[in-house]
Formats: C-alpha cells, sequence, structure tokens
C-alpha cells in the first residue's frame, strides 16, 4: 500500500512539473507571433517612383534614384546615388518584397554596372562645368535665397536635404534663410511649362535673388540651380 502510494505521489509531481512548464511558455508564444508579423517600415515608399513625385522629389540616399534623382546626379548637382541596402532590395519600392530573381533597383542611364552596384569613386566636382551664371560672398558658409515669381503659374521649389516640395504662387516671392553651402535648389512650373531662371547677388551680404520668368522654348528652360561653398551659382 505504501508503495502505491509513492507512486501515485510521483507522477502527481511530474505532472505538476508538466502543466507548470506549459503555462509559463504560454504568453511567449503570441510574443513572438506579433514580433514576426511586425512590418518593416520601408525607406523608399512606391509615392517616390509615381507621378508628380518621380520627377519633382529627389528620393533619400540609399534608394533607387527616381527619374528626378537620375537627371540631378548626371548633371553633378547630387552625389552618386548609394547603393541599395540589402533591406530596401527585400523590401522593394513601396515596401513590397519582390518576386523571386527580380532586384528592385533603378541605375543611372549610361553607367555599365553589374545589377545593384553603382560606383561611387568618382566625385561630382571632376565632372565639367559651365561658367557660373552668378557669384556671390557667402556670410559665414551660408546664403539666403530670395524666390521672386514673376510668371503667372504656379512654381513647386524644393531645397534638397532641407526642405520638402513647396509651392509658390505666381506673382509671388518667398525667402529661404541660413542655407548652408553647398546646396540645390530644384524648382519647375506646375503647369509643365519652361522657366528663365536669373540669379542676381543682393547688396546684402550672404543673399542671392533669384527669378523665374516664363520661357519661350526648352533650351531656355531651367530646373535647378547650384550654388557652391565658394559663392559660385551654376543653372542647368
Amino acid at each position: 500500500m505504501n508503495m502505491q502510494f509513492q507512486k501515485f505521489r510521483k507522477s502527481a509531481e511530474l505532472f505538476g512539473v508538466i502543466c507548470g512548464g506549459l503555462l509559463i511558455s504560454l504568453p511567449a508564444i503570441p510574443q513572438a507571433i506579433a514580433q514576426e508579423s511586425t512590418p518593416k517600415i520601408n525607406p523608399c515608399p512606391r509615392i517616390f517612383y509615381e507621378e508628380p513625385h518621380n520627377t519633382r522629389v529627389v528620393v533619400p540616399q540609399g534608394c533607387p534614384p527616381n527619374a528626378l534623382t537620375q537627371r540631378l546626379a548626371a548633371q553633378g548637382l547630387l552625389p552618386v546615388p548609394a547603393t541599395t541596402s540589402q533591406d530596401q532590395t527585400r523590401l522593394g519600392v513601396g515596401g513590397e518584397a519582390p518576386e523571386s530573381g527580380v532586384i528592385s533597383s533603378q541605375p543611372v542611364p549610361g553607367q555599365q554596372t553589374s545589377p545593384g552596384a553603382v560606383p561611387n569613386d568618382q566625385p561630382a566636382a571632376q565632372q565639367p562645368r559651365q561658367a557660373p551664371s552668378a557669384t556671390i560672398a557667402l556670410a559665414n558658409g551660408t546664403v539666403n535665397i530670395r524666390l521672386v515669381n514673376d510668371t503667372a503659374a504656379n512654381v513647386t521649389f524644393q531645397v534638397i536635404g532641407d526642405t520638402a516640395p513647396r509651392s509658390l504662387q505666381g506673382k509671388s516671392d518667398v525667402i529661404l534663410q541660413g542655407l548652408s553651402a553647398p546646396v540645390t535648389v530644384t524648382f519647375e512650373r506646375e503647369d509643365g511649362g519652361q522657366l528663365i531662371v536669373t540669379p542676381q547677388p543682393s547688396s546684402e551680404p550672404g543673399s542671392l535673388e533669384v527669378t523665374f520668368n516664363e520661357a519661350t522654348n526648352a533650351a531656355q528652360g531651367r530646373s535647378a540651380m547650384r550654388i557652391e561653398a565658394n559663392g559660385s551659382v551654376y543653372l542647368n
């Protein structure tokens, strides 16, 4: 009788240990499922590659270049886009996983490179450029830019790496203060027309006035301005 009682007690203790282990492990299961289901935030959303953002917004460093980023990089107004990271390649443009065998990348036209590889050992400063359109004396390495829109159309402008795209109404102006040189500003008429861009140094040190007028043909049109650290102003 005593032997049977001891066996029963050992069986009860073993059963208690098994049940206790199950109760401890159960709370961890929902947490593991929640961690696996939490999506990563993609820094290269699909909207960067759709109109109007495709031709008006510069994508962040590390993202596949869209049309505007490719054009400015080819003109020497932006650094050569960096290689797409593994996470961004896996997520794909828009945060969706690409199909097997498809790499989500958009190489700059004219480059002969393997998929996903972008050379970055040639600085943009080595590219030939035209004579500066104007020269200003910077104030402690910074510049204030007054944009004057003399056209009847709205103009979208963006300070690359500093501001999001903004709209400047026709027959109005805006002042951009304390921009650190070198700095690139892009601009585009919202009605699709061309712009004549005239930079003029102001009487106040470190200030530049940029006037937008309507262009009659595409050859006159300009869409970007670059102010170098030495005060040279280039238009493209």
